[in-house]
């Protein structure tokens, strides 16, 4: 399954690729993509574990960048 997510008050591109890298590293995430220019972040993950591996990610992202609202 792929979901896409915009990125609200995400203030640098330095951040953005501290987000991609950390949340890269996740159990269970086959891609993920950040685009700072979009404000979008894309990931992919198998469907019967997406909404745990979705969380795990939005946590990591939140904890890097704890002012950016991430919309599904």
């Amino acid at each position: 399954m792929k979901k896409t997510y915009r990125l609200e008050n995400l203030d640098c591109a330095h951040c953005a690729a501290k987000m991609e890298e950390k949340a890269k590293k996740e159990r269970g995430v086959l891609s993920l993509q950040v685009n700072f220019l979009m404000q979008t972040m894309q990931l992919e993950a198998a469907d019967a574990e997406f909404a745990d591996v979705e969380a795990r990610v939005l946590k990591v992202c939140r904890k890097i960048e704890p002012d950016c609202k991430i919309k599904g």
